[in-house]
């Protein structure tokens, strides 16, 4: 996993969306500092312990988080009201950061995920 792959696909936007996706890329930096960025499924990723944790995309109209996980969306309902979701990704304007505390509970239903394997 590379930092610079990262670095390269932000490079790619256009503004808004760069400047939206590093402030999520910073958000979760500073909720798991130890993760690891590169590229999974062709788009930024981070891993703790081996792990996709979090990761995010960039599309014409609308950025998306991706939890990496299918089932972690459908436990956050109330929180997610007003967002487009699917299985596997949360839609968000390109011009608005997802709130850090969402950020932040998205990221911990993933873990519990994971250490509950």
């Amino acid at each position: 996993m590379s930092r610079r792959e990262v670095d390269e696909y932000l490079a790619t936007l256009d503004e808004p969306k760069r400047r939206t996706l590093q402030a999520l890329r910073r958000t979760i930096h500073r909720l798991e500092p130890k993760a690891q960025e590169g590229i999974a499924y062709g788009a930024p990723a981070f891993r703790l312990d081996g792990h996709v944790i979090a990761g995010f995309a960039a599309f014409k109209d609308h950025l998306s988080y991706l939890p990496h996980s299918g089932s972690v969306l459908r436990q956050l309902p109330d929180e997610l009201v007003g967002y487009t979701t699917s299985t596997g990704a949360l839609q968000f304007p390109i011009d608005r950061p997802l709130p850090s505390a969402l950020v932040k509970k998205l990221i911990a239903i993933r873990l519990r995920e994971i250490r509950r394997r």
